[in-house]
């Protein structure tokens, strides 16, 4: 690790950390809707409205109904209408846009977040220089390796695609909607507990008290304006080098 460390400072973190996250935010929404656009997502959910009318006109039944409107029915209501909802959820053209549904929104969300995290989370820090975003360069905030030496274009993209987007986002996100839809739901409970713990216990534990991300990449934040980034391990030795013969002559002097 290197010695002469200039972190920077928590609010500068936190202020840099939430105008990026607004900002990706942000442009995320924008490029999911591009990308609905782009596959036609509304008029698969068109389709798929048009079918369940027609299928509820046919019975003459409404499929939403709340559970406790439903119990109210008779028995002979509760089964034509659990007859044509059967009816409805068999039908080959229903199956098959339910299918698109379901692709197309996986598609957008992988895409939807994995593009502005490209664009700000990677190319932005590479045109700017030493790993900083929009807005670690506004609150002066750079990212070098623990060594002391500048972050490589590699090491920039594990932190960001890598640890950023794939473990602290996407893998979160996914188990969420696990969670949500039922679908394994002790599984994605336990996978967001993991998450959780491991997150709480880099930050805690870690000699660069920092979060994933930086673990994976082997990076830490710190103050631009005040920290010597060098370009390479020889000349951030070389530093470390003068330092001690610094402090050794000073003590030989005492």
């Amino acid at each position: 690790m290197y010695q002469d460390l200039q972190k920077a400072s928590l609010w500068k973190r936190i202020s840099a950390y939430i105008f990026d996250v607004i900002l990706l935010v942000t442009v995320s929404v924008g490029v999911a809707f591009l990308l609905s656009a782009l596959f036609r997502y509304d008029s698969y959910a068109q389709k798929r409205a048009e079918l369940r009318q027609a299928y509820e006109q046919e019975y003459g039944v409404t499929f939403d109904i709340a559970q406790e409107d439903y119990e109210k029915l008779s028995e002979a209501e509760r089964k034509k209408i659990d007859d044509a909802y059967a009816k409805f959820s068999s039908d080959v053209q229903v199956r098959g846009t339910d299918s698109m549904i379901v692709n197309l929104s996986l598609i957008i969300l992988v895409f939807g977040l994995l593009i502005p995290f490209v664009g700000l989370e990677v190319l932005v820090p590479m045109a700017f220089g030493h790993g900083r975003t929009l807005g670690k360069k506004i609150f002066g905030v750079a990212i070098m390796r623990t060594d002391g030496v500048k972050i490589s274009n590699f090491q920039l993209f594990a932190r960001s695609i890598l640890g950023k987007y794939t473990l602290e986002t996407m893998l979160p996100v996914f188990l969420l909607l696990l969670l949500l839809l039922n679908i394994l739901p002790v599984v994605a409970l336990f996978g967001l507990a993991v998450l959780l713990f491991v997150q709480v216990a880099v930050l805690m534990f870690s000699r660069q008290h920092g979060p994933i991300h930086d673990a994976i990449a082997g990076t830490v934040a710190v103050d631009f304006a005040s920290q010597m980034i060098f370009d390479t391990p020889e000349a951030a030795l070389e530093y470390t080098k003068k330092l001690h013969a610094e402090k050794a002559e000073r003590a030989g002097y005492n």
